[in-house]
């Protein structure tokens, strides 16, 4: 469980502006204390998560939002470096996807993702989406917080 007065820091994968501004708006709402820093693209994604060129002195997240559809390096490719790397892998990582393809869901599973959940198009309902991952990842589980 993350205290009240942690601030959690969570990576959010996304090359949609819309789902970027919807998901940081929902997370707002809830109780914990976020600080989000945003990839738009996979390699980015990783050139952060490696401390790489501009992103040297980010902080490591505690959680990483990731979409399945996105340029350069997508989802499947960026969550398989993610949990081959030893330095990464302990990161959880929910796949936060427009898609509901059975095949999406069966392969992040395989490729070690934490959980998949299909981004609703309602804004209360994602409202609903994200005090349920708040609930569950910030204040049920014990993460290994750095």
């Amino acid at each position: 469980m993350i205290p009240q007065e942690k601030l959690v820091r969570i990576l959010l994968i996304d090359d949609s502006p819309d789902d970027i501004f919807l998901t940081i708006e929902a997370f707002k709402r809830g109780t914990k204390i976020k600080q989000f820093h945003i990839v738009e693209d996979g390699m980015e994604a990783i050139y952060f998560l490696r401390k790489q060129g501009k992103y040297r002195d980010v902080p490591r997240p505690d959680l990483i939002l990731l979409d399945l559809n996105l340029p350069k390096k997508n989802g499947k490719e960026v969550l398989y470096e993610i949990k081959k790397d030893t330095s990464l892998k302990n990161i959880p990582v929910i796949i936060l996807s427009t898609s509901t393809d059975w095949e999406d869901i069966v392969s992040t599973y395989e490729l070690n993702a934490n959980c998949y959940i299909s981004k609703p198009s309602d804004f209360e309902m994602f409202i609903k989406v994200t005090q349920s991952i708040e609930n569950f990842w910030f204040s049920t589980v014990s993460l290994p917080i750095n």
